[in-house]
């Protein structure tokens, strides 16, 4: 199974950063993994809603162009559907078994993905009606996807 994160923004902390590097590597003996990181677009303060669209549309178009035909693209979005660890487990084993090998979650940036990235995503998932900083996000999903290896193979991990 290939999985691809691509993310809009580059982690500069370095706590991010092992936290990143640790799950990546406890990944590598599940699937390929690959973290794709495209540049964010500055966000003015007190950005009008027609100023963060065009930036959510600069954003997306750099997301484009590393999502294939052949990936199935969830897109992390905060009105998408939230699953349970055991739900993100199966979705990602019945993908598999659907003969969809390559799988590509994308993060947006702080304001969000735009229309564009939604319209081309299979699906939008949720991990709450909170707002965490897309650094983090990338982290917490790195953690339940590898939960979710371990809890297909009925690994000890999740408890």
């Amino acid at each position: 199974m290939k999985i691809t994160i691509v993310a809009v923004g580059k982690i500069k902390e370095k706590y991010w950063k092992d936290a990143i590097s640790e799950y990546s590597k406890r990944l590598g003996a599940y699937c390929d993994l690959k973290i794709i990181e495209v540049a964010d677009e500055k966000t003015p303060d007190q950005a009008s809603q027609a100023a963060e669209e065009v930036i959510r549309a600069k954003e997306g178009e750099r997301i484009l162009k590393h999502l294939k035909d052949d990936m199935y693209v969830i897109a992390l979005e905060i009105s998408g559907q939230m699953l349970a660890s055991e739900s993100l487990a199966k979705k990602i084993e019945d993908l598999g078994i659907q003969g969809k090998s390559s799988i590509a979650f994308v993060i947006g940036g702080s304001i969000g993905l735009g229309k564009e990235v939604l319209r081309h995503s299979d699906y939008a998932l949720s991990f709450s009606k909170m707002t965490f900083p897309h650094q983090l996000m990338r982290v917490i999903l790195l953690e339940q996807v590898y939960r979710g290896f371990k809890i297909q193979r009925g690994e000890p991990y999740h408890k």
